[in-house]
């Protein structure tokens, strides 16, 4: 999906805050309403300073620590930061529920596993060279970039792949792929344990928490950097990012005014985005993006009942 909006030229048009706030915008200009609580806001009377957005703004997942033996070892503790790899942490949940991926190995069990006082006794056997352990080491995962690379001839053929289908097409598909992703991470989330701090939005997929010191929101001195952990759902691994609807894109031209931001809808940044490109406006969006209403003139808003 995130290579259809990159070769595509989706992200175009695409205005993010990133010097003050989070906020994101899709549209040729940015919007004028009044929302900016960054540093110094203040003194903008709350307004956003807009600069080109990338991917990453409309599309971000956060990041979570690999188990390799969720059962064994659940948690990461901080000696580990810098050895244990960071992935994405709706592909960590995919890989605990059975994805092997080559790059993060997992311990796969075909026997029970037994908690006696409090101790995990594993009965598999384990592997007479010790090959699989060596290669599964953290020392060895330290020493691995943390993305894998994609060969020169897959990405010529996906960009050719990208030329032969309409933007239109590419984003009923990108929107597609991207429900599918949130509701299947449902299903996952329901049997595979996610949890996410309560001051941070840090997340782990795992039984436990990590036991990384890196907590920085408020009062984490009383806490020693430690996560509050408690249980996380769906829009902690796939973030919404909600966006204000921009219902005529041939009028882009003109910003979004901040006394008419009542009668303007929301939606999630894929969303919106794949909406402007051509592709349908999912059911379960529709009262969000409020279609129904027709923002008044500037000039009229004060006369609408």
């Amino acid at each position: 999906m995130v290579c259809w909006i990159q070769h595509g030229g989706m992200s175009n048009g695409v205005k993010c805050l990133i010097r003050f706030c989070s906020e994101v915008h899709i549209g040729n200009i940015g919007h004028e309403i009044r929302t900016c609580e960054g540093p110094n806001s203040a003194s903008r009377n709350s307004l956003h300073v807009w600069r080109p957005g990338t991917v990453r703004d409309v599309l971000g997942f956060p990041y979570c620590y690999h188990l390799f033996d969720r059962v064994g070892k659940p948690r990461v503790v901080h000696k580990e930061k810098y050895t244990v790899p960071r992935l994405p942490a709706i592909l960590e949940l995919c890989i605990q529920a059975g994805v092997d991926v080559e790059r993060y190995p997992t311990k796969r069990r075909t026997r029970p596993v037994y908690s006696i006082d409090g101790r995990i006794a594993d009965f598999e056997l384990d592997d007479e060279d010790g090959s699989s352990e060596a290669e599964t080491s953290p020392e060895a995962w330290s020493c691995q970039s943390p993305l894998p690379q994609t060969s020169s001839a897959c990405t010529a053929h996906a960009g050719d792949r990208t030329e032969e289908i309409t933007v239109r097409e590419m984003s009923s598909r990108t929107l597609q792929s991207w429900l599918e992703m949130r509701s299947g991470g449902v299903r996952l989330m329901r049997k595979y344990g996610v949890v996410t701090c309560g001051y941070c939005p840090d997340v782990q997929v795992g039984p436990k928490g990590h036991k990384v010191r890196m907590c920085k929101a408020s009062k984490h001195q009383q806490r020693d950097g430690q996560h509050a952990w408690q249980e996380a759902t769906v829009d902690d691994i796939v973030p919404l990012n909600h966006v204000w609807h921009v219902r005529d894109p041939a009028g882009d031209s003109v910003p979004l005014a901040n006394e008419l931001k009542r009668y303007y809808g929301k939606a999630p940044a894929v969303v919106e985005l794949c909406v402007r490109a051509g592709a349908p406006v999912p059911a379960q969006y529709r009262s969000m993006m409020r279609l129904d209403v027709v923002p008044p003139a500037r000039d009229e808003y004060d006369l609408v009942a």
